[in-house]
């Protein structure tokens, strides 16, 4: 089945513009053109463009993005440095998942915190509380590495 632009920006949340833009700059070069130019996206392009969504979330630069498709293209030669390309953006996502869960340990303490201080209708006191929380904090963390 072939997709217009339009379907596509519907089924992947991109904006035609975002699809259009990706495709002027060299990420889509696989993209049919129709009757009239239109480009038109099959199931497999379809993934494709799931496939650079991600990436991009993921924090890949779009020239990044351009090399890989590059070597997509040009075929079984590359495997080895599309391998590499992957564990590399793998590596970046699991530090950007660890930065995140300490960003939401400490998110969570003062939430406990804050619990803790509209309880007890003040902040006044619950410095043993802080301790107690830092202390539980350090030693699940130790427990976890």
């Amino acid at each position: 089945m072939a997709y217009s632009i339009g379907q596509v920006a519907e089924k992947t949340g991109l904006s035609s513009y975002t699809l259009r833009y990706y495709d002027k700059e060299g990420l889509m070069p696989f993209v049919h053109r129709g009757n009239g130019g239109r480009r038109e996206f099959t199931d497999d392009d379809m993934d494709f463009v799931d496939l650079i969504s991600c990436l991009k979330e993921t924090g890949m630069s779009l020239k990044e993005i351009r090399e890989f498709v590059n070597m997509s293209m040009e075929g079984n030669d590359t495997l080895e440095e599309r391998l590499a390309m992957f564990k590399r953006q793998r590596d970046e996502v699991m530090k950007q998942i660890e930065q995140s869960q300490r960003y939401l340990e400490k998110l969570d303490h003062k939430v406990k915190y804050f619990e803790a201080a509209c309880a007890n209708g003040s902040e006044d006191g619950l410095e043993d509380f802080c301790d107690t929380l830092e202390a539980a904090s350090k030693a699940s963390q130790s427990l976890n590495n």
